[in-house]
Formats: structure tokens, sequence, C-alpha cells
């Protein structure tokens, strides 16, 4: 632990940063979604792009707010704690008497009798709902596992109609991403940001605590207001037990590279945790928006 006699780092002013200096952001091209011709995730195929529609496009802010009821969860790379901090924000819901489900669309890296993420969540939280899209055996992108693996990719589509399914009868539904935002589901480019939108749901961002992190947070909040999504804040995967200098400054710095707050610190070496000792911890490294219990505090 480090305590308040440890350097204190002043706030970036980066507020003109954070919208672009006040320029319009333009929404990167995208194939156009097509409409589902049948059950279950589509072939790989190819065709020529067509513009992503524009922010303006995007769904209204009114019709985006949710109690909390549909969550995706991405990083800003891979291997930053998605998974564990997925863990928590269900471990939190489960204390509050919720139910849960947890969507992994893509597993990839995982062989048909391993246990992937979704069973990492299960083992931690407890009784969660969880689903899997698709599993492809090669630690890679999923629409470059797919490929290699000869099997059909997951769609954006099936996403969300995977999503609307399980809050239907959920209380909050979670969806973990795999890696980044941007990270490739089909041969058509489709990502977690076009799942997220169709589904109209919030975005949260897992980011590494160290050197480096604020200017791969800022991008991916870029990648967010350009596809128009709302992100209720940013976790850090994985804080470590002594945090260096970089680590303590990035606590008041990231709040404006992402553009929104730092809503919790899950600690270093958290999935190693006993399931019973993460599910009593776990609430307490997450703020109330997302279901914490209340106690936690960003050190000074």
């Amino acid at each position: 632990m480090w305590h308040a006699s440890a350097p204190r780092c002043a706030r970036r002013r980066a507020r003109a940063d954070r919208t672009g200096g006040g320029g319009r952001l333009s929404a990167p091209r995208r194939p156009a979604l097509r409409p589902r011709t049948g059950a279950g995730p589509e072939p790989v195929c190819t065709g020529q792009a067509a513009p992503f529609p524009s922010k303006a496009a995007a769904p209204s802010a009114q019709s985006r707010r949710h109690t909390m009821s549909v969550l995706f969860v991405t990083g800003t790379g891979t291997e930053i704690g998605k998974t564990v901090t997925t863990a928590a924000i269900a471990a939190a819901a489960l204390a509050r008497g919720r139910s849960v489900a947890v969507l992994k669309p893509a597993q990839t890296g995982v062989t048909a009798h391993e246990p992937g993420d979704v069973a990492e969540v299960e083992r931690l939280a407890g009784p969660v709902t969880g689903v899997e899209l698709a599993r492809y055996p090669e630690p890679l992108a999923p629409a470059t596992a797919a490929l290699r693996a000869g099997l059909p990719p997951v769609g954006p589509q099936d996403i969300a109609e995977a999503t609307a399914k399980l809050a239907a009868s959920h209380d909050l539904v979670l969806v973990e991403g795999a890696g980044g935002l941007l990270v490739r589901f089909d041969a058509d480019g489709h990502t977690l940001a076009d799942a997220a939108r169709l589904a109209e749901a919030p975005v949260l961002v897992v980011a590494q605590a160290g050197l480096g992190t604020l200017n791969a947070t800022a991008l991916t909040a870029l990648a967010l207001r350009a596809y128009g999504l709302d992100s209720p804040g940013v976790v850090i995967g994985s804080w470590p037990a002594e945090p260096d200098l970089a680590s303590r400054c990035n606590l008041a710095d990231l709040p404006d590279a992402a553009g929104a707050p730092l809503l919790g610190l899950v600690p270093e070496g958290s999935g190693g945790l006993a399931p019973q000792a993460f599910r009593a911890a776990a609430p307490g490294w997450l703020a109330s928006a997302l279901g914490g219990s209340g106690a936690f505090r960003i050190p000074s």
C-alpha cells in the first residue's frame, strides 16, 4: 500500500482533448451491417465496404439510458484483467440479489474441453448464467481464429440478439469482449463496438495501471465517441500492491484520458483468491455505479 505521503501528481488539464479540441469526430468507415438471413453466425464472406453510419445516426442519449441492465466490457488491450473485472461486477451484483448472465461472444485460445473466461467468471463470482457463442482453439483475434479453424465467425447481430435474449430473463447482462474494442470479429471488420451499438449498450473500459495506459485509454475513448457509444467509466484491471510513480499519477490522469470517471481498482492477483474471499472483497473494489458497496475510494 502507498499513502498520502507519496508524491502527489497534478491532474492534467485535457478538457479540450476530451471533445476532440472542439472539432467533430468523424466515424470510421465500416461495412454496413447486413440483415440476418438465418440462424447462427454468418459464414466468412467478402464484400465492398460501405460507409459506417455517422455519429448523428447513433441511437439518441435517451434511448441508450440503461439502469445497468446490459454492460459491455472491453479493454485497452489483452491480458489486462477484463475477465476478473467482469467477475467482480458479477459478484457485486449477485451480492445485491440480482440475477446475472455473462456472455462471451468469441472465446479464443481454448480447446473444446478446457475452461474459458465464462467458466472463470462462474468460479470466482458464483451462480451466473454463462454463454459462449463461439470457441476457436488458437489465441488470435476472433476473425483470424475463425478463418484458420474453418469455423463461422460471430457477427454483431449474433451478439446483439444473444444479449437481448439474456436481458429478457436477467437483471444484468455482462458482455465481455476479446482484446480491445476494435478487434475484428469477422472478415468484414465488424467489432465489439458494432455489437454494442446494435445492442444500444454502454461500454466499460478496463485499463492497465502503469506507463502507456493514458494513450491506450484515450484512443479507446476516441473510438467509443466515434461510434456514438456511452461509457460509464474506467476500471484498472490489475492494481499493483506497490504502485510505481506512473501508476499513482495515472489515478488522476485516467479520467481525463477517458473522458469518464475511474470506477474501480481490482487488486493485482485477485483471480488467485479463493472464490468466497473474492466474492466478499469484490464489492469494495468498485464504485457504486458498478454496484459496489460504497467502500471504494481512490487512493490520495
